[in-house]
C-alpha cells in the first residue's frame, strides 16, 4: 500500500521557520521524483518545490526561491522542505507528491504526479 505522510506543519509568526517531512512507504523511493505543492483556501493547488530521484536537481517556484529548501534522504524514504523567512502568503495546506520518474528534470504540474499525501497545514501569522 502506497503511503505519503506529511508532518511538521503548524502555526508560526512571520519571519519564522518550519521544516516539513514526508515519509514514504510502499514505493521504491529512490526511483521517484518528489515534489511539494500547496493549496490556500479558494485557490488552486500550486507547485512549490521539486527534487529528482538522485537529489542532484531541484526546482523552486519563484515565490519561495531563496527561502525554501527541498531535500531528500533515500535511505530513510523521506522528503523534506525547510521553510525560512515565512510570510503570511505562505499559509496553505502543504502536500507532498511522488512521480514514477528517474528523469533529470522536475515536473511542476499536479497531473504529472502519481501519488499524494493527505497534507499538513501551515499557518503564518503577521
Amino acid at each position: 500500500q502506497v503511503q505519503l505522510v506529511e508532518s511538521g506543519g503548524g502555526l508560526v509568526q512571520a519571519g519564522g521557520s518550519l521544516r516539513l517531512s514526508c515519509a514514504a512507504s510502499g514505493l521504491s523511493f529512490h526511483a521517484l521524483t518528489m515534489g511539494w505543492f500547496r493549496q490556500a483556501p479558494g485557490k488552486e493547488r500550486e507547485f512549490v518545490a521539486g527534487i529528482t530521484w538522485s537529489g542532484r536537481n531541484t526546482y523552486y517556484a519563484d515565490s519561495v526561491k531563496g527561502r525554501f529548501t527541498i531535500s531528500r534522504d533515500n535511505a530513510k524514504n523521506t522528503l523534506y522542505l525547510q521553510m525560512n523567512s515565512l510570510k503570511p502568503e505562505d499559509t496553505a495546506v502543504y502536500y507532498c507528491a511522488a512521480e514514477h520518474s528517474t528523469a533529470t528534470i522536475v515536473a511542476v504540474t499536479t497531473k504529472s504526479y502519481d501519488y499524494w499525501g493527505q497534507g499538513t497545514q501551515v499557518t503564518v501569522s503577521s
